[in-house]
Order: C-alpha cells, then structure tokens, then sequence
C-alpha cells in the first residue's frame, strides 16, 4: 500500500524522451495516483499519450516486483530477504572477478535510468568492480546520430534547439521518424508547422500516420537513406543552391564532400532507393525555398550498419545549404528512450566518462579520478559495445549485473543473446516487473519506479528535469541507488555510493565540470525555477538552447563536412531471402514492451505482435488479413498474424518489436554493426515469410 506525501505532485512521464510534463494526485485511501493535465510544462503543454495517462497502472503490486528473488538449488526464483540477495549478488560478482579477473564481470543498464542512477551505475562498474565491460541499451536508441553529431560539430546533443522552434522553420524533413505513434504530443509541432506556412517531407518505407501529415512523402527501399540524402546534395550543387558564404565562413572539408555526393547522381539514385528523381527535386525545392529548414532523423536512418555515415550525410545537406548554426535551422536527432540522452553523458557508455568526457583521455580520467577519490591509473579502459558485449556473456564476460533493460526482447539476434544469457555464471538483474531476462536471473531485485524517486532526466532537447517522488513506494522495494550503495559496501567500499538523489547529483555536477556535456551550473533548485535547465550549463552560466549559434564545438569552431558514399545494407534480398523486413514501435507499446504489456488498457489496443505487408506480396503468398505468417531471416523464424495494407512497399515486411515468444521481431534481426557507432542494422534485413 502506498502512502501519499503530498496534495498533488508536479513532475514527468516514465517513457519517451519528450518527458512530458504531469501532475499526479494521490487517490482517496492513498493507495495510487492520478495522472492530471500539467499545462504550465511547455513541451508537452498537457497533452499525454496513452502510455502517460495509464503509467500509475504500473504501481500497483499487483503487476510488479515487491520483495527480491533468489533463485534456489531446485532451479525456482523463491522470494528472499534483502541481505541474503545482496549477500548473494556481491559474492557472485566478486567471485567471478577472483576466478576470472575484473574483466570477467559485466554490467549493463538502461536509458531509461535516471542520470543520478546511470552516473552510479558507471562509478559502480569502474571503481567497485573494476570492470571495463559497461555499455546500455541507449546504444541501440542514438549512438550513430551521436557519433556524426561528434564527426561534424564536435558535440553531441540531440536536439541543438528546443522543440518550440519547429514551428517557426520554413521546412522539415523527417526521416525515419513516426511521431504519431513513438510522441505523440510532439505531433503538434508539425502540424503548427504547417499552419504557419511551413512545409513537411516525411521519408519513411511506410505510410505512416505522421507521413500522412505530410506534403511531401518519399518512401525509400529500407537500407537506402544514406543515397537519399547523397542524392538530394547532389541536386543542391547542380541546381546552385549551396550557401557559399555559409560553407566558406563556419565549414571546412566541404571539397571531399562535394565530390562524394557528386558521384551520386540522381538516375542512380533513382534506382537504388526507388523514389523518381521528380520527387528528389520536388524535395530539394521544398527544403532550400525558405530561409530556413531543419532535418530530424529518427532509428530508421541510425539503426543500420552505416548509420553513423547516412546521419552525416543528412548533416551535410544541412550544411552546404547553410542550414545549421543558425536561428530556426539544423540537423537534430529524435531521441527515443526517456534518457537515452542523459544516460550516455554520465558514464554508462562503454568509452565515456561523466560529463561527456572520453575514457582515453589522461585529463579526464585525472579530473574524474579526483572527485572519485580514486587514482586514475586503476580506471579501466574502454570495453566491448553493447552487442559485443551481450555476445560475449557466458565466455569472457561470465556474470552480469542488468540494470532497467530486457534485452531478451530488444537485443538483435535475440535468440543467440537469450542462449549467451542462459550461458552466464551469473545474473543479477534490478527491474521494476519481471522482465523476460528476469525471469533467467540467479537474482532479481525489486526496485522503485519513477513515481516512488525524485531524480534528473534528460530530454531530446538537452533540458535537464527534475521527477519528483509523490508517493512512498512499497515495503520490500528499494531504490536502485540504495542497491548500488548496499552492492559496493559488501565488495568493500563503505563510501561514495550515496543513496540520497540530490547527493548523487552534486557529485555528478563536479564530475561533469568543465566537460563537455557540463552539468556544474544545474542544480535541483534551478531546474524547478526554470522549467529545465537545457547543458551545457557551467558553474554560475545560463543553460544553452541553441549551442550552435555563435561556434560550433569543435576546435576551431567550425563545423566539419565528412565525405560519405553510399554502401548496400549488410544483407540485401536474393532467391532464398527475397523480401526486406523493418520493424519499430505501436502508440500503445513501449520498447520491450516488459511494462506496458502489463497495462490493461494498452493491451487492449494492441495485444499482440503483426506482420505488415502489401496485397500484391499477400496475394502471392495466398496470405488473408489476420492469417498467421512465418518471418525468416538467416537468424531464425517468427510467426505472427497478417496486417495487410498497401501503406507499405511491396518489397517490405514489417513488424513491430514489442513482444516476446514466436512473434519476437528481433529473432530475426542483423546485429552487423555501424563500425564508429557500434550501432546493430535492426531496421534493414533480408527476409522471406511463408504461411505458417
């Protein structure tokens, strides 16, 4: 039973990146809340999804963890004390590490964790345990549109503005990108975009419900964006639409690129992606006639084994044409998962540092050593990408503590990583619910869930907020902070994992200083004065909106165009293989679907998995709608009923990612990785389906 600690509570939703603004107020008898409208909060400006509006289903106890799990000699998860399951994480840990080395432990989280937590969390792995093995799922969400945001201005946030500046552009392309149903409170955006006078262009294999807002939708062969883009460039320099002065004054690298784009001319474009070159010009007319315009990219384009170079490419269309670090211009990235943006900045990457910092930088390490107490010279190195490192589970990494991701569901290549799970020596896992890779645990700790905490995420837009705790959570549960604090004692370390929120957000402000992503000048204070503070934000500076104005954050200041030329996908159809599959999100699931599955309502309106394909294949196939079909691709066989619609290409399957069992998409997806991002291709691989 929950016992409420306050009239009403303003704080943010647990799921997407837009962390949308709520108000919970707690329920006569005190045992739950109800969400209500917060309309002072300026993102989503009361507006929810269905997700949002049923997330205190969650609270219950009826659907979640409430007292820890050991798993027994008989093989059974039997309920356990708190000290007997950190008792017995701890020794597993540790006694991987004597037999095996340091290395020989594993740590994966989440983007869904809380900077204070993804900050504890990467301390944990390199100060308690002494491991570089730590990556998170955010690997799988932004990496490659982080690294091109590397590549080209020296620093990565996903949006360089806030959302409020959509509207006031002249033109949006939205690539791989389906807000109606992945936000849809950020759908509003485009639609004011429209009513002031701007235009939409949508690229996407599908049409979508936010392609159907657009006035323009190209809907390219899935694995071919990155000539899309290289296509459109082209078009800008034949046509004379490139910003000279632009490219002169604020770029360098600008000649390789040209002559890269160059060999990509429109008739082979044309025949690599399947759009006509008339709807290629048509878009390079709509984006270069205004005087400003924005790209936004989404998984489509980053999730594939190039995604790092097909972002650059978008980036590189923004630059030429002088769109980017100006007012109501840009390139910028959707972030998906609710701090997939925070939970790289602070340490849960397998290469960085808090602050944004890099692993194999000597200053860095010094400068986070010292708040750390540590010496640098026993800080880790990099270790293996989030793939690399779940593929490696049950070999050189033999245990693993998981923290907020289930990827039995959402790893690619999902039934080879669900046999390396099984494989471990050891598995601890911390979950609000009994996720599918909770269940395969030797421990399974019951944690708190975003309304039982007070603690920081970070939005698409860069803004720091603060989620308030409005209600005690039950007996037998604790914090994940408490976890990692009771953890490090047991393997020896009596101080530096505190359990207060705000404490741990103090520390991870001096880690931060002076690093790229700083965080020194927010406090929890100043984010509830100002409705979020948007980093970088040094000690005694205002937040940064709009970071790219004046320079970018590179060395000198100047944005880099990186020369790219398109390459095929990692698997492109053949006789065996002949179709392409995609998959993404429904408006009423959330990645793994391991908590919204558990919501009643939100399995009302979409209670299971689907193949969606066009009547010409299903016609071949003798397929009807609803009939169950089987998926194959080189890694395995899914089964799910047919969707058929002609929204999407007649070459293209796809299906949603959100459940286990035979309809699991990601049996069948490719983990060839983008060799900067370490970004698996989920969204492109060859595939037949058959009747099942």
């Amino acid at each position: 039973m929950h016992t409420p600690e306050a009239a009403a509570t303003a704080t943010h939703c647990p799921y997407c990146a837009l962390q949308c603004g709520m108000n919970l107020r707690p329920e006569p008898g005190g045992e739950g809340v109800t969400v209500e409208e917060r309309a002072d909060f300026p993102v989503n400006r009361g507006a929810l999804c269905g997700k949002g509006r049923t997330a205190p289903a969650l609270l219950s106890s009826r659907v979640r963890l409430t007292q820890p799990l050991v798993r027994t000699h008989a093989g059974r998860l039997e309920p356990a004390t708190w000290e007997e399951a950190l008792d017995t994480v701890a020794e597993g840990l540790a006694r991987t590490g004597r037999a095996y080395g340091p290395d020989a432990v594993g740590v994966f989280g989440g983007g869904g964790l809380t900077n204070e937590k993804a900050y504890a969390l990467g301390k944990f792995a390199r100060v308690a345990l002494r491991t570089s093995q730590i990556d998170y799922n955010g690997r799988f969400c932004m990496s490659s549109a982080a690294a091109a945001h590397q590549r080209a201005f020296g620093l990565d946030r996903g949006l360089p503005f806030p959302l409020e500046d959509i509207p006031r552009t002249g033109c949006v392309i939205l690539v791989g990108s389906n807000l109606a149903e992945t936000m849809p409170p950020a759908l509003r955006y485009l639609t004011e975009l429209k009513e002031n006078g701007g235009t939409l262009i949508v690229i996407d294999p599908r049409r979508t419900r936010t392609a159907e807002q657009a006035d323009l939708h190209l809907a390219p062969r899935p694995g071919t964006d990155l000539a899309l883009a290289l296509g459109m460039l082209h078009l800008v320099v034949a046509q004379g639409r490139t910003d000279e002065e632009f490219i002169a004054d604020r770029t360098t690298g600008w000649e390789a690129a040209r002559a890269a784009a160059m060999a990509h001319w429109p008739e082979l474009v044309e025949r690599i992606t399947g759009v006509p070159v008339p709807r290629l010009r048509e878009a390079v007319g709509m984006f270069c006639a205004p005087a400003s315009a924005m790209v936004l990219t989404a998984r489509g384009p980053e999730q594939q084994s190039k995604g790092t170079d097909t972002v650059g490419a978008w980036i590189n269309l923004c630059l030429a044409t002088g769109r980017a670090g100006r007012p109501l211009s840009g390139y910028g990235c959707l972030t998906g998962q609710g701090n997939g943006q925070g939970g790289r900045e602070h340490g849960q990457k397998a290469d960085q540092l808090p602050g944004y910092r890099k692993l194999t930088d000597p200053a860095a390490r010094a400068h986070v050593a010292g708040v750390w107490g540590v010496d640098p010279d026993t800080l880790p190195g990099p270790g293996r990408s989030a793939y690399e490192l779940l593929d490696a589970l049950g070999t050189d990494v033999r245990s693993l503590l998981l923290m907020g991701s289930n990827p039995v569901v959402s790893a690619p290549r999902a039934a080879h990583i669900e046999d390396r799970i099984r494989s471990l020596d050891f598995l601890a896992v911390a979950d609000v619910v009994l996720s599918e890779t909770a269940a395969l645990a030797d421990v399974v700790l019951p944690v708190t869930q975003w309304a039982e905490e007070t603690g920081t995420t970070t939005s698409l837009e860069g803004r720091v907020l603060l989620r308030r705790r409005a209600l005690t959570p039950p007996p037998g549960v604790r914090t994940d902070l408490e976890v990692l604090h009771g953890l490090a004692a047991r393997l020896g370390i009596e101080k530096g994992f505190p359990t207060a929120p705000e404490a741990v957000f103090d520390e991870l402000r001096r880690a931060s200083a002076g690093g790229p992503a700083d965080y020194s000048g927010i406090s929890y204070a100043r984010i509830e004065a100002e409705q979020g503070v948007f980093w970088p934000c040094p000690d005694g500076a205002a937040g940064t909106p709009r970071p790219f104005l004046d320079r970018f954050a590179t060395d000198d200041g100047l944005a880099r165009f990186v020369p790219v030329s398109h390459r095929d996908a990692a698997e492109v159809p053949d006789a065996d293989y002949p179709l392409l599959l995609t998959t993404g999100r429904v408006v009423a699931q959330y990645q793994s679907g391991a908590q919204t599955r558990r919501v009643e309502e939100l399995n009302a309106a979409a209670p299971g998995p689907f193949v969606e394909l066009h009547p010409r294949l299903a016609a071949r196939l003798g397929a009807l709608d609803g009939s169950p079909l089987a998926v194959v691709s080189r890694r395995g066989r899914s089964v799910a009923p047919a969707r058929i619609t002609d929204t999407i290409r007649a070459d293209t399957v796809f299906m949603p990612f959100h459940w286990p069992g035979e309809g699991r998409a990601n049996t069948l997806t490719n983990p060839a990785l983008d060799p900067v991002s370490r970004m698996p291709e989920f969204k492109v691989c060859a595939v037949r389906v058959e009747p099942a």
